[in-house]
């Protein structure tokens, strides 16, 4: 479960990407060195967060906050690092002034690296550039609390191998406003957001140019979303209802053209629109030594997609698919409904259980939905398939049940958890027809003509998940730790005899760390089994095992001054992750085509200095 099947805000707002491919997820607008922290939601989303398939992912941004007196103090939290694996380097940080009612800082961050490598060489077109610059304000008056966060991204030239295109840039503006008022029992938040995303990406700047000029292709993407939404808690935390309601707005265009001919254009996906609006109850109830978790959230969705066009220099090919889609329906509206009940043991004990029942739901993506021509766009797959939408799609309805607890000893905790989903109508490409291989249709003569004979269209299947996590720890001796995550998860479609696309191996990650007063050294292991259990249907590719060592180190002289470093992939060793995409550039040292590998022995450096 990724991508679009998460939750995923970036300091409060939610976002569609810019890419038809995914090549902004929204953790693309969350550079590391401005995060204060990431807040996971484990398994499944509460309801009041929004929809969602599956858990949640919230980076929140670093910032000036509010201070206890009426005296303005200024404060910064700024950081840098260096990187040899790709010769990069990132810094960042926020600085500002506060007292008791007023607040306001900027923020900015720039990374910039060069082509990685590994064991064995260099990954071409994988350098990268991203800017990021904002300001943030806030006023405090009594119980009422209002803020305002304007941020702006600049990403340049950035190779991504696994795509038939790279990044030529993404120029983004986010706005966020919010307002929180509290009285007696009761507490009110509002938000309001806006972003823009403007988008382009080749296949000749920073790759090999194709030697035929009519094979040059740049695609111009842009959406903007806004969004609003409010959220009303009456009750003290023993007792809790909240309600509320918020409602998101989006708009998608892409255009693939031929720089060398301008009679050569695709509108793929013409002026997508989509519009949800949705209300949510939830109570929290505190009953003896348990807590309750109880709510729903209905939501009510449409999408409508303009006219597609093409130019005169287009075959005819794509051009009778363009008047099929054109005269076919291109609009639909759908309502989902999420359950969520969770309970937990709130006894101040070593062990407490927790349970997890629901019901939750996911409409398509536009990509999904309206794709008329087949191209790679499939929402951050980078398998190398195109891929058709199909218009008539269901939404995605998973059926959940968790169970596991929470221990903590004097000297060890866990923390583990087994999982069943079923999915009905799970949205996964299969072959076009009944055919795959025999071109007997326009779609497989046009994917045919870009080297793909077998194209994939999206469809609704039925899927299993099930699996078991846990994170642990033991302390060895009064100033060593031993601390680990396990996973393991397996996916199956029911309704033919196959496994599920794309899912990752079982794993490991295991530290073992001495740490003293100001400093701080752990020596890691990463162990990742073969996934031979692999879809045939995507003619998904097995991976072998593998295992890297990492060495981290720490020290903090001062509460104000921390140095970290380490060395990644200690032994220098050759491997890919099972979910790495394939090498589409020409002249690397990755064969076209292969598994891209992860990144050899590197060695790191960042620097961290606060005001505090």
């Amino acid at each position: 479960l990724f991508g679009p099947r998460i939750n995923v805000s970036i300091d409060g707002v939610t976002l569609v990407p810019g890419g038809p491919n995914w090549m902004d997820p929204p953790m693309h607008y969350a550079p590391p060195i401005v995060l204060s922290r990431i807040d996971v939601d484990r398994g499944l989303s509460p309801v009041s967060e929004g929809p969602g398939l599956a858990g949640g992912a919230h980076a929140v941004f670093k910032r000036v906050d509010f201070s206890a007196t009426p005296e303005f103090a200024a404060a910064y939290d700024l950081s840098a690092q260096v990187q040899s694996v790709n010769d990069s380097y990132n810094i960042g940080g926020v600085a500002g002034v506060a007292n008791d009612r007023w607040r306001i800082n900027v923020i900015g961050s720039y990374d910039k690296g060069q082509n990685s490598s590994f064991a064995g060489g260099e990954i071409a077109a994988s350098g990268f550039e991203r800017s990021l610059y904002g300001i943030s304000g806030g006023y405090a008056a009594g119980n009422q609390e209002f803020g305002v966060d304007y941020r702006h991204y600049d990403t340049d030239a950035t190779g991504n191998p696994p795509f038939a295109m790279d990044i030529e840039f993404f120029n983004t503006d986010m706005l966020h406003a919010t307002h929180r008022i509290s009285l007696t029992a009761v507490e009110l938040e509002t938000s309001a957001s806006y972003t823009e995303v403007k988008h382009a990406m080749n296949n000749y700047t920073l790759r090999p140019a194709p030697t035929d000029m009519t094979r040059w292709r740049r695609a111009e993407a842009g959406t903007r979303t806004v969004a609003a939404g409010f959220k009303l808690h009456i009750g003290a935390d023993d007792s809790r209802i909240s309600v509320g309601g918020d409602v998101q707005r989006g708009e998608s265009d892409v255009w693939i053209r031929n720089p060398n001919n301008v009679a050569f254009y695709l509108n793929s996906l013409p002026d997508i629109s989509t519009r949800r609006w949705g209300v949510f109850g939830q109570l929290n109830q505190e009953l003896g030594v348990w807590r309750a978790e109880i709510g729903t959230r209905i939501d009510f969705h449409d999408m409508r997609s303009d006219m597609a066009s093409v130019g005169a220099a287009v075959p005819a090919g794509p051009r009778m698919l363009m008047t099929a889609f054109n005269s076919g329906v291109r609009d639909w509206d759908d309502t989902t409904v999420d359950i969520l009940a969770r309970v937990f043991s709130t006894a101040d004990a070593p062990l407490r259980w927790r349970m997890t029942l629901g019901r939750k739901q996911r409409v398509p993506t536009h990509v999904e939905r309206f794709a008329w021509l087949p191209t790679e766009a499939s929402a951050g797959l980078a398998d190398g398939n195109t891929y058709v939408g199909q218009h008539d799609l269901a939404a995605e309805t998973a059926y959940v049940a968790e169970a596991g607890f929470d221990w903590a000893g004097a000297r060890a905790y866990a923390r583990p958890t087994v999982f069943y989903r079923r999915i009905d109508d799970y949205i996964q490409g299969i072959a076009f027809d009944t055919t795959p291989g025999v071109v007997d249709s326009m779609v497989e003569m046009v994917s045919a003509m870009n080297g793909d004979f077998t194209p994939l269209r999206f469809a609704n299947v039925d899927a299993r998940l099930y699996g078991f996590d846990m994170d642990f720890g033991l302390q060895i001796a009064d100033r060593w730790l031993l601390d680990g995550i396990f996973t393991y998860v397996r996916g199956r479609r029911t309704d033919v005899e196959d496994n599920l696309y794309r899912v990752t191996p079982t794993r490991l990650r295991l530290g073992s760390t001495y740490d003293a007063e100001r400093w701080a050294v752990t020596l890691e292991g990463i162990l990742s089994a073969a996934q031979r259990k692999v879809s045939a249907t995507n003619g998904e590719r097995e991976t072998g095992g593998y295992g890297v060592l990492n060495l981290y180190a720490s020290w903090s002289p001062n509460q104000r001054l921390s140095l970290v470093g380490g060395v990644e992939n200690l032994l220098d060793k050759r491997y890919s992750e099972h979910l790495a995409g394939y090498n589409r550039v020409t002249g690397s040292d990755v064969a076209v085509g292969a598994r891209l590998p992860g990144a050899g022995r590197g060695v790191f450096l960042r620097l961290n200095l606060t005001s505090d």
